[in-house]
């Protein structure tokens, strides 16, 4: 009888990136993360799928013809498992399948979805989160809602939380100037009305408002104020930079699944304001400003707590940052497939 060990066979895991291709926001990040961190990994083989188009009737076709035929597709391939990213899955699969729920932003507050997500995202996401073998909550707050909304055995769930990582570190480039900074896809959800009226009502003089940030749904108007500044997108090394330059950083969504910019910013040492309670009580009490984000005067109180704590926020911002990291993330998903495909 040999004593040589067979070597381990590698996992095929197929897994949906098409989020790639009409998203640069936190959900890009987490996916770019996780792919950059497996690919190459000698203990998997990932095998990717995407459906390339940004238009409207690329999307519809993509939700109605492509998620269908995935699975399908997937279980043609002899992968091991199947992994969506985002709550955009088959709502049947031949091979094992694992989901990853950033939020439920579409079911708890509708209103601040176009009509084709609310209607395709109530129809099925039920549906995707009972067959699907696994989730992933990127907070405990996502599982709770998903065990409290949609009857989800906490079991079947995962919590693996966000990462951040290099270029949102403390040192390097500072933009020059004296602003407040908000980053955010411009859409209702993200209360950026208010955030502008609390820095009107700040009293901080000249300073600007600058707002990084990709026009979404809803038709949200940047007002022609002259101290506030509409920059649109910038790439993470010049996110960075303005996370570190600025007086404070505004993070005020009315819901979130996670909160990511928020942690990037405190990784950054920028002085922090976000919204009380969760899911950011999961990692800014003590190092982040928490303020009542309906209220314009407390979120005024905010900003001005945050420009005067600025060095005791600036050191406990990184500190608390540290303990989210994208490889301990990835590690934690490879965890999961083993216990999916029956592995561990």
């Amino acid at each position: 009888m040999s004593d040589t060990l067979e070597p381990m066979r590698r996992l095929r895991v197929g897994i949906d990136v098409s989020a790639l291709e009409f998203t640069r926001a936190g959900t890009a990040r987490y996916l770019n993360a996780l792919v950059e961190r497996l690919r190459g990994d000698p203990e998997f083989e990932l095998v990717e799928y995407t459906k390339a188009g940004e238009s409207r009737s690329a999307k519809l076709r993509r939700d109605l013809q492509w998620y269908p035929q995935l699975a399908r597709r997937a279980a043609a391939d002899g992968v091991d498992l199947l992994h969506c990213p985002t709550h955009r899955a088959p709502v049947n699969s031949p091979v094992p399948l694992v989901v990853t729920v950033h939020d439920l932003a579409v079911l708890r507050h509708p209103r601040t979805f176009n009509a084709w997500t609310r209607r395709y995202t109530t129809m099925t996401l039920p549906r995707i989160t009972r067959s699907a073998d696994h989730l992933i909550a990127v907070s405990r707050f996502t599982r709770d809602e998903l065990v409290q909304h949609l009857s989800v055995p906490a079991e079947q769930i995962t919590v693996i939380e966000n990462g951040v990582g290099p270029p949102f570190e403390p040192w390097g480039d500072h933009t020059r100037g004296r602003y407040v900074l908000a980053v955010s896809t411009l859409e209702p959800r993200k209360n950026l009305a208010r955030t502008i009226q609390g820095f009107q009502r700040a009293g901080l003089g000249d300073t600007e408002l600058r707002l990084v940030g990709l026009s979404g749904w809803g038709d949200v108007r940047i007002p022609h104020e002259r101290r506030v500044k509409l920059i649109g997108h910038v790439e993470d090394d010049e996110l960075a930079a303005l996370y570190r330059g600025a007086l404070c950083v505004v993070y005020l969504s009315l819901y979130e699944g996670f909160g990511l910019p928020p942690l990037e910013s405190m990784a950054c040492g920028a002085p922090t304001v976000v919204p009380s309670g969760p899911p950011y009580d999961e990692f800014a009490p003590g190092a982040a400003v928490q303020v009542d984000a309906t209220d314009p005067d407390s979120i005024a109180s905010g900003i001005n707590e945050a420009i005067k704590r600025r060095r005791e926020l600036g050191a406990a911002g990184p500190e608390r940052a540290s303990s989210f990291s994208w490889d301990g993330a990835a590690e934690a998903t490879r965890r999961v497939y083993r216990l999916v495909a029956g592995t561990t």
